[in-house]
């Protein structure tokens, strides 16, 4: 019953999140930005549905995710030139993911999958005229950094939807 429950809750999550997930891929690619209007919003789907969706004490623990992974952004951002909107957009999703060795395994594998999957579909994306002049303004274009949201929102996206349908 629980495993149940579990693919229930993160179908619905998947569902209530998907349309931040496309701002946020949108604003990043367009702006190199994560705004912090769509991190608030992702907390605020979590905050909200989290406690319908889930057991009390499991949902309350995750806010522990959103900390720990919050401190490790700052960290990144002053050492690492790790984005503030990337590290704050990863601490908003870091209580939709379970602490649990088996579930960590599969989000390292989902973001190192979608990083490389992410950076390489720009960068060709980037080097091709067509693309490029239907979205002429988009400043990821012409960064050298990359949009690190694609690779994000993809693991975010990506564990959920795994979550939703191995039930």
């Amino acid at each position: 019953m629980l495993h149940l429950a579990q693919s229930q809750a993160a179908l619905a999550f998947l569902v209530l999140i998907t349309p931040i997930c496309a701002w946020v891929v949108f604003t990043d690619l367009k702006y190199m930005k994560i705004r912090n209007n769509a991190v608030y919003a992702l907390l605020a789907v979590f905050a909200v549905a989290g406690p319908i969706l889930m057991p009390f004490d499991l949902y309350a623990w995750r806010w522990v995710n959103a900390l720990a992974i919050f401190a490790l952004g700052y960290i990144l951002n002053q050492i690492a030139h790790f984005g503030a909107g990337d590290a704050k957009f990863a601490a908003a999703a870091a209580p939709y993911f379970s602490t649990n060795s088996d579930h960590i395994m599969l989000m390292v594998m989902l973001l190192t999958a979608f990083l490389l999957a992410a950076f390489t579909a720009h960068r060709i994306a980037r080097s091709i005229p067509a693309l490029r002049a239907m979205a002429p303004d988009w400043v990821s274009w012409t960064r050298k950094d990359f949009p690190m949201g694609l690779a994000l929102v993809g693991t975010l996206w990506a564990y959920l939807l795994i979550l939703a349908i191995s039930g």
